[in-house]
């Protein structure tokens, strides 16, 4: 790859907001960061001019493709999480890889116009229907590696154990309808349908792919399962393991009425707890759960544009970090793919749960906002020599910018004044547009027939 180089007026660098910054990169890295050198001379020197303020690349911390067919389609009549469940259940029916090729290249381009470079997919739609394998058991996980690849982004899999269809006092539940394609049986069982994805078949596999892996959550791995994961050798100790924890109140009853115990503390005592854990929502904990939390130095992703879309609650954000817990971002179900409005609702959220504002600082939303190491990619989401050459251009000119203080701006944004992205040092959006072109209508496309079925 020949050297690239980008001016910017204004550039978030590890020590904070900077002013005329040039970056230069060569083979998708960060070669050289040089402050002071205007836009004249920058431009001089062949250097492309970058609107607005410069950001690292986002990291979207969890997602789920799938979910965002359903954009849109819940509203009618009210409900609560579980009903809302039962719409996602049939979209999942209606999937093949194919069909999950198209819909997750569309929405992996959607992801980047609004800045996001990587992505952390909690992936458990894995067999046919009925749960019979395909004739490649990871054939809907590679759909998924290929549409990262169209739409321009970095990819971890976190590939998801999901064995039990729930958990009451009267213990866990069989698979039953659309859940028979989530699950693999037992935890041997998923270990061998991974590794066909995994260490060796990676090694020689595409740069834009991290391999990780996921529990579902307490309420569908029973517990002498759970307590095989640590040793299970799907993921290495370094390797990203996520989980769903305690995102509804339902799911803490159940957990304490089948083993006397809140969901982290469980996993405390499976010995899941670990610094490469992430615990995806993290709403309704106890002051025991946080400290569990964060004496195994884990972290804490939130969602907050979803926990609201499903009236799931508002989670404990500030006790957390205050505690030692790192926080990082994702999109979920994509009722919004926005990763400054999951920042900025971060902060949000906050305010109305204590009344207080300034919660978060705004470096501490870009952190979260950037946390690439807790998908496995520890060498990006800075703007530093050696970094991947990820940036985002957010415009400073736009009706809801101007005037803002590029210091503050992801206060005041939304993804829609995204400009320019680049991954690995390759532009993926210019202007506002994705190289594929229109993803307004490559969604449409996608999402469309499976409403018409």
């Amino acid at each position: 790859m020949t050297e690239r180089a980008w001016h910017a007026s204004y550039a978030h660098l590890p020590g904070g907001l900077v002013r005329d910054v040039v970056l230069v990169a060569e083979d998708g890295r960060f070669t050289r960061v040089l402050t002071g050198i205007d836009g004249t001379q920058a431009a001089a020197e062949g250097a492309e001019r970058l609107p607005g303020v410069v950001l690292p690349g986002f990291a979207n911390c969890h997602s789920h493709a799938f979910h965002r067919a359903l954009r849109g389609r819940t509203h009618t009549g009210g409900g609560t999480f579980w009903t809302w469940r039962e719409g996602m259940y049939a979209v999942a029916e209606r999937l093949d890889p194919d069909r999950y090729l198209e819909l997750a290249t569309a929405v992996y381009a959607e992801m980047a116009l609004a800045g996001v470079t990587a992505v952390g997919e909690f992936h458990y739609l894995h067999h046919g229907p009925g749960g019979v394998p395909y004739d490649d058991p990871n054939a809907m996980g590679q759909a998924l590696v290929e549409a990262a690849a169209r739409a321009g982004v970095r990819l971890t899999l976190l590939d998801t154990l999901y064995l039990a269809g729930g958990l009451d006092a009267d213990g866990y539940r069989p698979l039953e309808g659309p859940q028979l394609r989530f699950g693999d049986g037992d935890v041997d069982t998923w270990h061998d349908r991974v590794q066909r994805l995994g260490p060796d078949a990676l090694a020689g596999g595409p740069g834009h792919l991290r391999l990780g892996a996921a529990v579902h959550s307490v309420r569908a791995v029973p517990r002498d399962q759970l307590a095989r994961v640590p040793g299970s050798g799907v993921v290495g100790a370094d390797d990203p393991l996520h989980i769903h924890l305690s995102e509804q109140p339902a799911e803490n009853e159940a957990c304490r009425a089948a083993h006397g115990l809140t969901p982290t503390q469980l996993l405390a005592e499976e010995g899941v707890l670990a610094p490469h854990l992430t615990a995806v929502h993290a709403t309704h904990l106890t002051d025991d759960d946080i400290g569990l939390l964060a004496g195994a130095r884990t972290t804490a992703c939130f969602c907050p544009t979803t926990e609201r879309d499903l009236a799931d609650g508002i989670g404990p954000a500030r006790a957390l970090r205050d505690a030692g817990v790192r926080l990082s971002l994702g999109s979920d179900q994509h009722a919004v793919v926005d990763l400054i409005e999951e920042a900025r609702a971060l902060e949000a959220h906050e305010r109305l749960d204590t009344l207080e504002r300034g919660r978060f600082a705004p470096e501490e939303l870009l952190a979260a906002a950037t946390a690439h190491d807790t998908i496995g990619w520890a060498d990006a989401g800075r703007l530093e020599v050696g970094a991947r050459a990820d940036l985002v251009a957010v415009r400073l000119d736009t009706v809801r910018t101007a005037g803002a203080d590029p210091a503050q701006v992801l206060l005041a944004a939304t993804a829609a004044d995204v400009d320019t992205v680049v991954v690995d040092g390759r532009t993926v959006v210019s202007e506002g547009r994705h190289v594929l072109g229109d993803v307004g209508r490559l969604l449409a496309t996608a999402i469309e027939p499976l409403w018409r079925d």
